[in-house]
């Protein structure tokens, strides 16, 4: 069974864009989406589509399953979503020994960054970049599931970053 475990930060300043990839494009929409699962369909910048499911109730350790599918699905996909489509850019950022993604959000949620990193165990304990800020793992209002529903209020997420 695949798990995901990560922690998510909001992100302070630039700094990190000095260590950052090239970044590519996301547009992701939920299909279903409910308190304790949900099926994501993603687009990405670079040609690729990925479904994702995601199952469980904590934030820091869920099941996550995703296949590559057809971009021409993909697309069709989007017409079903629940809520909002939700616009970024994703940027890959070493650091001691991690990979952190750091999500550079357009559209509704323009001016919101947040930083995430995955784990392989629950234990693990990553040496924190000096460009992150608060960590925000488990707060709802934070979610992609969440914007997309607009369950989160967009303009206080932006004053808290």
């Amino acid at each position: 069974m695949a798990k995901e475990i990560e922690r998510k930060f909001l992100v302070s300043g630039q700094r990190w864009r000095t260590f950052a990839n090239e970044g590519v494009a996301i547009r992701q929409a939920y299909i279903v989406a409910q308190d304790d699962r949900s099926l994501r369909v993603r687009i990405y910048g670079d040609g690729r589509a990925r479904l994702t499911i995601k199952v469980g109730h904590t934030a820091l350790v869920r099941d996550e399953y995703e296949v590559e599918i057809d971009r021409d699905e993909a697309e069709d996909m989007l017409r079903h979503a629940v809520g909002t489509i939700i616009e970024k850019v994703r940027y890959k950022v070493p650091h001691e020994g991690y990979v952190w993604e750091v999500d550079v959000y357009s559209g509704a949620h323009r001016g919101l960054v947040i930083a995430e990193v995955e784990l392989t165990s629950i234990h693990d304990d990553p040496e924190l970049p000096n460009w992150v800020g608060r960590e925000v793992t488990g707060e709802s209002q934070y979610s992609n599931q969440s914007m997309a529903l607009g369950t989160s209020d967009s303009a206080r997420l932006h004053q808290l970053a």
